[in-house]
């Protein structure tokens, strides 16, 4: 079984609480076998647009194929002002195209696959966010079983305050590690019912 993070930190070089959480929850699927990939979208040159493929110089395409590859498919997003990144909106319109073929009565290319969402801030709500990536989600296909988010809303997470990995993942375990258990026992159970 394949799972692919789909990490929209906005820090190319610098610490990241998202992407703390990220290998935080990736650990424990791959205790347990799971083939796990972690994209951070920063890194990679994906254009804007809502094609599959916009051209010369788009890596979204090999990025597409690893999601429509995978079994799990995991966004993980710091909430910035009760909204995803701008580096998860790029998802959501390169991700569209898919919409657009099921809108013209093609099978969505991520039917069968189980997501979950992660979500790091420091005091924004992050149900209004979880709400619309789980509405887009299903609506190309990606079931989103019960108990397949996490959210670490927490004054650790503000902008500026700077902590050091191990903390944060101290911190996780103490306070999420059960519900990251949980999370990942369902997207695997659901992925097995799904494959």
């Amino acid at each position: 079984m394949k799972a692919t993070l789909l990490l929209a930190t906005l820090k190319k070089n610098e610490p990241s609480n998202t992407e703390a959480l990220a290998e935080f929850f990736i650990k424990r699927l791959s205790v347990i076998g799971i083939e796990c990939e972690t994209i951070k979208l920063v890194n990679f040159a994906i254009l804007p647009g809502t094609n599959a493929d916009m051209g010369e110089g788009d890596e979204w395409p090999s990025i597409q194929q690893k999601l429509e590859a995978s079994d799990i498919i995991l966004f993980a997003t710091p909430i910035w002002w009760n909204v995803h990144s701008s580096e998860m909106q790029k998802v959501v319109e390169r991700l569209d195209n898919i919409h657009d073929e099921i809108l013209a009565g093609k099978p969505s290319r991520l039917d069968d696959k189980v997501g979950g969402i992660i979500i790091t801030g420091d005091s924004d709500g992050a149900e209004q966010l979880i709400a619309n990536l789980s509405n887009f989600l299903n609506a190309i296909g990606i079931l989103i079983p019960p108990y397949a988010t996490l959210s670490v809303l927490w004054e650790g997470h503000k902008k500026g305050e700077i902590k050091p990995k191990k903390d944060l993942q101290k911190y996780y375990e103490d306070e999420y590690g059960k519900v990251a258990d949980k999370m990942a026992q369902q997207l695997i159970r659901y992925a097995k019912l799904r494959s």
